[in-house]
């Protein structure tokens, strides 16, 4: 329900206090009555769900209403009117709200006020030759990436769909092809709640172009905005990438009664220098996605930089990975040869190492079997976002839980091991269920709640939360940490502005 009709006269909700509703109106004046909404269908007024289903089908929030800024200074206004009330009401911010499968759009917590920063979508300013751009967070990878075609420079891009927030993903610690996205965050801009507006980290000055380097002097602040309700985000200073001369992506094949071996070899040739990249090992049902046969694990290992050097290092993977005999199948030409069975997979894979996305998301759709428009309403997909060690033993042992999970629950988990470097492995498990079919959501969920107790048992820290799970933040955060981030929230947000969320 849109809170100003066309006419202008104000339609107060039932159960709404005055000081809530004239804090509304006041942001009405401000973004336009058109773009504040509150949970109320138009003509009933019966209550309904303001931000749609979502692809986990977790539990729909109550929510207050549902703003949409266009610009930073909205953004800034509305925390302050927040702040300045005194009213019991937090705000929750999302970028396009493509959190799929750890509650899309959903805050953490019934009763907040919904900022919907997908209207916020401005490139500011961007520079190749240092290589940064500013975002605002309704900037999609598809949309940056598109601008950087045939420059020297590329985006950090992840595996989801070309139309996921930039800023958003990198926020909550998203993994890119080439590492993870916080790393490529070298400045925020941040509205308090006190009014201001904050940039900390580094930012472009026009009069004297400085290194492009996040940390500065003294203590660093990015990471204090990361995972957190401090303030709301309304821009970031990105860092884009060189791109690569060459760029060839390596299939591996092997069966999973190898994983412990094979998964060792892989990790030599990344701790060697060999690899570029995020190399990614695929269990058996992740595999079938992109081509392979029934049966078989996957891993593509990317090589890139010179076309000399390119040439040599697939050499000296290809033929340590044939010499080994830990793979059924080795093959650095599936992008090249147009006869091969994977070749078109393989075309997407290497484009999107090198930066480029498929606009038109037909990878993303396989492996989801939805567009990412319907994805919320059609898909039901739930995910688990643990950190391994890259040790053969403990991904050996992933294994065994995931069919732990299997025995016990009938979900058989879908499972991408991410190499963030040597000794880390961020482990997405992907569990695939029929949304209609009661029955199999809450086999899933069921399916879920296991992995966080037998992987956290094990000490497989998730790194990323959903919804349902926030509590599990506790176990990766100290006593004396807890209580020095309460500290900062209780100096930076006395009123409680901004809402609770899954890591607080």
């Amino acid at each position: 329900m849109t809170l100003f009709p066309a006419t202008g006269t104000p339609q107060r909700q039932t159960g709404v206090g005055t000081d809530f509703w004239t804090v509304l109106a006041r942001i009405g004046q401000m973004v336009g009555g058109d773009r504040v909404s509150l949970p109320v269908e138009e003509t009933t007024h019966v209550p309904i769900t303001p931000l749609g289903p979502n692809t986990g089908r977790y539990r729909s929030r109550a929510v207050r209403a549902v703003v949409r800024p266009r610009t930073a200074d909205d953004v800034r206004g509305i925390v302050e009117l927040f702040a300045d009330s005194g009213i019991a009401a937090s705000l929750h911010a999302y970028g396009t709200g493509a959190n799929w499968g750890l509650g899309s759009r959903e805050p953490a917590r019934d009763g907040a006020v919904v900022l919907d920063l997908s209207g916020l979508d401005r490139i500011r300013d961007i520079d190749v030759a240092q290589g940064w751009a500013v975002l605002e967070p309704g900037v999609t990878q598809a949309r940056l990436a598109t601008l950087l075609e045939g420059t020297g420079r590329m985006l950090n891009l992840t595996a989801s769909s070309a139309h996921t927030s930039v800023v958003g993903n990198a926020l909550d610690r998203g993994v890119g092809l080439r590492h993870q996205r916080v790393d490529d965050l070298m400045g925020l801009e941040v509205a308090l709640p006190d009014g201001t507006s904050v940039r900390v980290g580094w930012w472009p000055e026009p009069d004297r172009p400085t290194p492009v380097y996040a940390h500065g002097l003294g203590p660093s602040l990015v990471q204090l905005f990361v995972q957190s309700n401090l303030g709301v985000v309304t821009a970031a200073t990105v860092r884009l990438l060189p791109r690569p001369e060459a760029l060839r992506v390596v299939r591996l094949n092997f069966t999973a009664d190898r994983t412990e071996a094979a998964t060792a070899a892989v990790r030599r040739w990344v701790a060697q220098g060999l690899t570029s990249g995020v190399v990614k090992i695929y269990n058996e049902a992740a595999a079938r996605a992109y081509g392979s046969p029934p049966g078989r694990c996957l891993v593509h290992v990317c090589v890139d930089g010179t076309p000399e050097a390119v040439e040599a290092l697939t050499g000296v993977v290809t033929a340590e990975a044939t010499r080994s005999g830990l793979f059924t199948e080795v093959s650095d030409t599936d992008a090249t040869d147009p006869d091969t069975p994977h070749h078109d997979i393989a075309v997407q894979v290497e484009r999107a190492y090198a930066g480029d996305p498929d606009p038109t998301d037909a990878l993303f759709e396989t492996k989801t079997g939805h567009p990412a428009g319907t994805l919320d309403k059609e898909g039901g997909i739930l995910l688990f976002l643990p950190l391994v060690p890259f040790t053969g033993p403990a991904l050996a042992r992933v294994g065994e839980l995931l069919e732990q999970v299997l025995a016990e629950t009938g979900i058989r988990c879908g499972a991408t091991l991410n190499a963030l470097n040597a000794d880390v492995v961020d482990c997405v498990v992907t569990m695939r269920f029929a949304r209609e079919d009661e029955h199999a959501t809450a086999n899933a969920h069921r399916a879920l709640d296991r992995l966080y107790t037998l992987f956290t048992a094990e000490g497989f820290i998730p790194y990323r939360l959903d919804v349902e799970h926030t509590g599990a933040g506790r176990l990766t955060a100290g006593t004396g940490e807890r209580a020095l981030a309460q500290r900062l929230k209780d100096l930076l947000d006395p009123q409680q502005v901004i809402a609770l969320g899954r890591y607080a």
